[in-house]
């Protein structure tokens, strides 16, 4: 990595949370980039358990530390890298995800000079076999995840948080991640509202990231042809992306899919309930998914009302890199229902 005494142009960011062996492989992997440019490393530890802290201190005295006494989560765990972040640009990146040689590098070459903005990450890999997950991915009409995996197209509607790239900057005027969605779809929230400024998110064709996927947060992914995922995770996504279609989606298109969105989530959660014969995935996901959407109800209002007052694009623009046939009936449809723990 290098080391000299000017101030780095690029601050590495990486929220851990019990991340063991994992975050060895992490840090490894960022401080063997060869770059033209100095970057620094800062971690926040989540309140590990693990030995997480102690070990980094030791073996990486040169990564900045920032220790918290309780688990925030990690929208705020972010939030506080960035603050402290001295970097013209900073790398959000997961403890268990790896980059690749050359994708520090590549991720500045491709920043551009925008005068909107941009969000960029890499494409995406399974650490597990190396198969290609995504690069970039593009939303369905309620916000799920349909991968792009076409080389030859790098502009997308969305990128994934464990690898996202962005002038820090950009990420003040974006408002950062709200400390409120504690976990997930907070990267969707920020690609959307870049997307409602004109700006554009883009995962450059060099190099990539490999990603042990749902590692430090719990399934959420396609394993062994299934679809596996938990409790917390699904409720906090269920959740969030309800703010985040009530915060960006433009008059009227919020006012048509929001509707129709809570009566496909009320009807999806009962049916599977029955078919899983699980009644707590009613009561542990959907039900309260949908409780807390309304319990924070004004806070969703009070975005939208910052996103649309900051909005340049028409509603065509915003959607156009929508995927129109729902995302979740598609993986359904080839893996089967979800296996919920």
């Amino acid at each position: 990595m290098p080391d000299r005494p000017n101030l780095p142009v690029c601050s590495v960011c990486i929220a851990n949370y019990n991340g063991g062996d994992f975050l060895i492989e992490c840090l490894d992997s960022v401080h063997g980039q060869a770059t033209s440019f100095d970057f620094e490393i800062v971690l926040h530890d989540d309140a590990s358990t693990d030995g997480s802290i102690e070990l980094v201190r030791s073996r990486y005295p040169s990564v900045r530390t920032i220790e918290s006494a309780d688990n925030v989560g990690f929208c705020v765990s972010n939030n506080r890298m960035v603050q402290e972040a001295r970097g013209r640009y900073v790398l959000l990146l997961n403890n268990d995800a790896c980059l690749r040689p050359g994708a520090l590098q590549a991720l500045f070459d491709a920043r551009g000079g925008d005068e909107q903005g941009k969000i960029l990450s890499l494409s995406q890999y399974d650490a597990s076999n190396g198969d290609l997950i995504d690069r970039g991915y593009d939303p369905d009409p309620f916000l799920y995840a349909v991968p792009n995996l076409d080389s030859n197209r790098t502009a997308v509607g969305v990128v994934h948080g464990a690898c996202l790239w962005i002038e820090k900057k950009l990420w003040n005027e974006l408002g950062g991640f709200p400390s409120w969605f504690v976990n997930m779809a907070e990267d969707l929230l920020l690609c959307c509202a870049l997307r409602l400024r004109g700006g554009s998110i883009e995962v450059p064709v060099a190099a990539g990231f490999d990603h042990r996927v749902g590692q430090s947060f719990g399934g959420g992914k396609f394993v062994h042809r299934s679809i596996r995922t938990t409790r917390v995770r699904r409720a906090w996504s269920e959740r969030n992306r309800i703010f985040v279609l009530i915060a960006t989606y433009p008059f009227p298109w919020m006012q048509v899919f929001l509707p129709i969105h809570l009566a496909v989530l009320v009807a999806e959660g009962l049916v599977l309930s029955l078919m899983l014969r699980d009644r707590r995935l009613w009561r542990e996901v959907y039900k309260k998914a949908l409780f807390e959407a309304w319990t924070h109800r004004k806070r969703a209002w009070q975005l939208r009302r910052r996103l649309q007052t900051a909005r340049t694009v028409s509603a065509l623009r915003f959607f156009s890199t929508s995927r129109w046939f729902p995302a979740k009936l598609a993986a359904w449809l080839r893996y089967g229902l979800p296996r919920v723990s």
